[in-house]
């Protein structure tokens, strides 16, 4: 028996800032349907709505977990307005890719660095940064591990994640979310610049 589902959004959300993660599930289960459609409609291709999806979520856990989400009562207004800028920053990000103007004179399209060929030196630079991450990877705990390995390198979906592990998605989000901070924790702690 779901004792969830009679609840409103706003007491679905006070669960799980107390710690209720079933609660999550089932504002998950109630609006995912309408919230993919939104973003599938706005992209028009389920491999890019399935990631903005993922990122939706992953950003309405956050906000919740960081005591950010302020209660008024309009929770799919507020998922869908997530998923709406996040919609828009994908598309400024893909326009801001494809447009280079030749007329631009302080620009020559010709001569940038990720068209040149890489030097010894950034070679050498990108496998230190690949053995830094792999480091930072090992020490994670091995549920956190086992959800980022899944993600980035089996290029898995949360929902095939939740279903490999036997956890919920809400679940292999919130591990996500923690192998990140800690990636980076670990980054700081350990003075590892992990960009060219």
């Amino acid at each position: 028996m779901n004792i969830y589902k009679d609840k409103s959004d706003e007491q679905l959300i006070s669960l799980y800032v107390d710690g209720k993660n079933k609660a999550f599930d089932e504002l998950l289960e109630r609006h995912k349907d309408r919230i993919y459609m939104y973003i599938y409609h706005s992209v028009k291709s389920e491999e890019l709505a399935d990631d903005i999806f993922q990122d939706t979520f992953v950003k309405a856990i956050m906000t919740i977990k960081q005591g950010n989400y302020v209660e008024n009562g309009h929770f799919p207004a507020w998922i869908t307005r997530i998923a709406h800028n996040l919609i828009i920053d994908y598309f400024r990000q893909t326009k801001a890719e494809n447009l280079q103007s030749t007329d631009d004179t302080d620009t020559n399209i010709l001569n940038r660095k990720e068209l040149s060929e890489r030097t010894i030196e950034d070679n050498l630079v990108t496998n230190q940064i690949h053995d830094d991450v792999r480091r930072l990877i090992k020490a994670l705990p091995a549920s956190q591990r086992e959800v980022l390995v899944m993600r980035y390198y089996k290029n898995m979906s949360f929902k095939e994640i939740a279903d490999t592990t036997g956890v919920s998605i809400n679940t292999a989000l919130g591990r996500m979310r923690y192998a990140i901070l800690n990636m980076r924790r670990l980054a700081d702690e350990h003075n590892i610049v992990l960009t060219m």
